[in-house]
């Protein structure tokens, strides 16, 4: 009988637990879909896509990487093909249409260039951020726009005088790989950055066609989309008045850095401020 009563007791107090588990459950599957997002009045951040520059790759960018991933950012940083400005463009534009919702487009150097071309007509592009970076016109082409000290200037006239020149299977006529010539980059186009940590990325650097030298195709997107510029304001490769330049052409917001042409290596934590500055006030 005592048993009897305490299975009775046992069982009551299980029906008991099962009706407040339901009753606690049913808001919960009855609550709108994005209530919890509003309930944290944060809307789901911008997607970062951070381009490289000629002579690099994608891990010049594993510093702000790793800042932005820290902060909750989704990244990416594809690789830039350099076989030429319109056809590094289309495959940065289709890479863009995979990407879903907000973005903020970064892009070094040559790859700034690469995103003014991309980034045309791309609605979810919200901010234009250039670390060091191209922001050509139609017509124009990087060479004029390094400025008349820049490190590639005797190029016009030899450009052995700087680039190591090298055949590449299906290159187009008269096109060859160029490579930066190893003491250059290390003293110039990397200064700042540590001695044998330059010279590993001399070693290590990425060729660029010379078809990427071509003119600037098209209508450039920070025409139609805010713009951010970090400027180096010891760069060698595109001189820091040529930077001025385009980036007060292109209204952008300007952040002068102390750094070289590869800022984005040797102050990582300055690059990754201004790149959420964008994606806050406009992601």
């Amino acid at each position: 009988m005592r048993f009897a009563l305490t299975r009775r007791v046992f069982t009551s107090h299980l029906i008991r637990l099962a009706a407040v588990t339901i009753a606690a459950t049913i808001p919960v599957l009855a609550m709108p879909s994005g209530a919890a997002t509003a309930a944290g009045n944060d809307d789901p951040k911008p997607t970062i896509v951070l381009v490289h520059g000629a002579w690099a790759n994608s891990s010049s960018w594993s510093g702000e990487i790793a800042r932005l991933q820290g902060d909750g950012y989704s990244v990416y940083a594809p690789p830039n093909p350099l076989r030429g400005l319109s056809t590094d463009a289309a495959s940065l534009k289709d890479f863009l249409s995979t990407v879903s919702g907000r973005i903020i487009l970064v892009g070094h150097s040559y790859g700034g260039a690469v995103m003014t071309s991309a980034a045309t007509g791309n609605k979810n592009v919200k901010a234009l951020v250039y670390v060091d970076g191209y922001a050509p016109d139609t017509g124009e082409t990087i060479a004029a726009l390094s400025g008349a000290g820049s490190i590639f200037a005797p190029a016009a006239t030899d450009p052995t005088s700087v680039f190591r020149l090298v055949p590449y299977p299906g290159a187009p006529a008269k096109a060859v790989d160029t490579y930066v010539l190893t003491k250059l980059f290390i003293t110039k186009f990397a200064n700042g950055v540590p001695g044998p940590q330059a010279a590993v990325l001399a070693a290590s650097q990425s060729p660029a066609s010379t078809e990427t030298f071509g003119p600037f195709p098209g209508t450039p997107a920070w025409k139609t989309i805010p713009s951010y510029y970090v400027l180096g304001t010891q760069d060698n490769a595109i001189t820091p008045d040529a930077q001025q330049f385009m980036a007060k052409r292109a209204h952008a917001q300007i952040t002068r850095i102390n750094a070289g042409h590869l800022g984005l290596i040797t102050q990582p934590g300055k690059v990754t401020n201004v790149i959420e500055r964008a994606a806050k006030e406009h992601g």
